[in-house]
């Protein structure tokens, strides 16, 4: 039997009104705040961010900082917090509420998701956190309470959403979007979660029938794939001058500096199925696009063959 939504919404929200963390993004819920939030917080721990954002909004305090920032000025705010891709995303979508919105941000949910990096869970956070918009935010944490409660061990998408939308309170979905996040984070989580202290126990099927430890269902990862490389170091004699390349616009890393570095193997992992050779390269060599003046001083190249483990999340990016 599923919940009643409104003895649902009542435990939840007193529980988050009772004990939510002073997050700085919840002092000011900015449109331009929620979404640098929101983008930040994808694949990061809350605690990790805070200080980020905290940085960020005195470097970009608004829409018009932002766009008018150049991409490398980005990337250096952005620095440690890792997926780039989620830096650059949140400068063209700045560049484009200042051409495109007069530097207001839209509400609607489906006009946020045409916006770059802004899918259906951004979308709807940001639609009901900073314009109250009552529409559902399934993020990760959700997936997992979401799955317990109604005890599926693998829900599909639309069991989520309409389950999600069924209990989400009509007055307050920001703050109820925000509470079911801030319970998969901190009480119904991944291992060991801390089922004594929840709030909406009475409500979850997988406690009652025994299941919370094995809900959702784990996928087994893919083998993460090992590549060599070869880098080279220039460093010009005297002047303390290195030879950095860009890495192309698209793939790994995209964007980023490095010395000049070129994939020579990948090992069985990554091999074609038909010859087992080893698969080409995702991308080309880096192109330098500086040189070191020429010197007097003798110059030195080194090469170092490395091997990476390339986690799952950088085969997308």
């Amino acid at each position: 039997m599923k919940s009643d939504p409104e003895d649902f919404r009542r435990a939840l929200l007193d529980h988050f009104d009772r004990r939510r963390r002073p997050l700085p993004w919840r002092r000011e819920r900015t449109p331009y705040r929620v979404m640098v939030s929101e983008f930040m917080l994808q694949q990061t721990r809350a605690e990790t961010v805070v200080p980020y954002y905290d940085r960020w909004l005195r470097r970009f305090p608004g829409w018009d900082a932002l766009a008018g920032a150049t991409a490398d000025d980005v990337l250096l705010a952005w620095k440690g917090l890792g997926y780039y891709r989620r830096a650059r995303s949140l400068h063209r979508t700045a560049v484009i509420v200042r051409e495109r919105y007069g530097g207001r941000l839209p509400g609607d949910p489906a006009e946020l998701r045409t916006l770059p990096g802004v899918g259906e869970y951004t979308a709807g956070a940001v639609a009901s956190i900073a314009f109250g918009v009552p529409v559902p935010a399934v993020d990760g944490n959700v997936k997992r309470v979401l799955s317990r409660l109604l005890d599926v061990g693998d829900p599909t998408a639309a069991q989520l959403r309409d389950e999600a939308t069924r209990l989400l309170d009509p007055e307050r979905p920001g703050d109820f979007n925000e509470a079911i996040m801030e319970l998969g984070a901190t009480v119904c989580t991944p291992r060991s979660p801390r089922c004594h202290r929840c709030p909406v126990r009475p409500h979850c099927l997988a406690d009652k029938a025994g299941t919370v430890g094995s809900r959702p269902l784990k996928r087994r990862r893919p083998p993460l794939p090992r590549v060599d490389y070869v880098t080279a170091v220039v460093v010009r004699g005297g002047a303390p001058v290195t030879l950095l390349t860009r890495r192309p616009a698209t793939g790994l890393l995209a964007g980023m500096w490095e010395f000049p570095t070129a994939e020579i193997h990948r090992h069985p992992a990554g091999a074609t199925a038909a010859t087992g050779a080893p698969a080409p390269p995702p991308y080309p060599p880096p192109r330098p696009v500086r040189r070191p003046a020429r010197s007097s001083g003798p110059r030195q190249a080194h090469l170092q063959p490395l091997s990476r483990d390339l986690p799952p999340r950088d085969r997308a990016l």
